[in-house]
């Protein structure tokens, strides 16, 4: 699963490398994963998109849509670009070929979209249109009193974890970019929201805006990879890659612990709960 900086990394990448490019074959499904979400039959795919051009894409959330004219494909899994006839790993969840011999591949990692939809057409999964409609914390619509109003919906219960990274609050914001959000606020992951003070919140607010942009104008994070299976120009403050080693403010050795059916990474020192 992609979160918001891969997914508009991505989405230029493949305005970039495949404007022009006509699809002469798309395979859907061919190895079927509990957790890939399609529209319709994955066996269509071929008839809904064989002989259409890719024009550009655009990131919503986590997804990348990638228009072919008045259909599109919502993509929210890693894809990888296959120059002429270089062979992709088996296990994908959709492949596009073009008529130049290159490719494009899309593998879910955990779980993830590939929906075929016409290009004004409403349908799609709940995350997707989710995506559509919520402003980006990269825009200017996300402002400062957006996310305080987020906050009051909350009434102070949620952890800051459920707060940024659950229920499509902040669509693209997951897990992976939540730890490096956090430790800029110097808020923990488990915090209650209702224990935050106004100074606390407005440094939450400034650290999701920051970060992810900043993730995103290099190129990703360094724990996921691009178009071109290179690894983004973000390096991880807390991710699998730092875990055991000291956080380079206070020294403190960055821990990882269970929590919320996932993973949290967190400085003691910083992040005092």
């Amino acid at each position: 699963m992609i979160e918001l900086p891969e997914a508009v990394v991505l989405a230029k990448q493949v305005t970039r490398t495949l404007h022009g490019k006509q699809i002469t074959r798309a395979v859907a499904n061919a190895s079927p994963h509990k957790f890939a979400w399609y529209t319709g039959d994955p066996a269509d795919y071929q008839n809904l998109l064989a002989g259409r051009t890719i024009q550009d894409a655009a990131a919503y959330g986590n997804y990348v849509e990638i228009h072919t004219g008045d259909r599109l494909l919502a993509i929210s899994t890693p894809m990888r670009y296959h120059e002429q006839d270089e062979k992709p790993s088996k296990k994908h969840q959709l492949y596009l070929e073009f008529t130049d011999r290159t490719a494009l591949s899309c593998t879910v990692q955990m779980w993830g979209g590939l929906l075929c939809l016409p290009r004004d057409a409403e349908g799609g999964s709940p995350d997707y249109l989710i995506a559509r409609q919520k402003p980006s914390p990269l825009s200017d619509a996300f402002d400062r009193a957006y996310f305080h109003r987020l906050v009051d919906r909350s009434s102070g219960a949620l952890s800051a974890k459920e707060l940024l990274a659950t229920e499509q609050r902040i669509p693209g914001l997951g897990n992976g970019v939540l730890q490096d959000i956090l430790w800029t606020a110097r808020i923990h992951p488990r915090q209650k929201t209702g224990r935050l003070s106004e100074l606390e919140l407005d440094a939450m607010y400034d650290a999701v805006k920051r970060v992810l942009a900043r993730m995103a104008t290099q190129g990703g994070r360094d724990t996921e990879r691009d178009l071109f299976e290179q690894p983004g120009g973000y390096r991880t403050i807390l991710s699998k890659n730092t875990v055991g080693t000291p956080c380079p403010v206070c020294g403190t050795i960055i821990q990882k612990e269970a929590y919320m059916g996932g993973s949290i990474y967190f400085c003691g020192g910083c992040q005092r709960l």
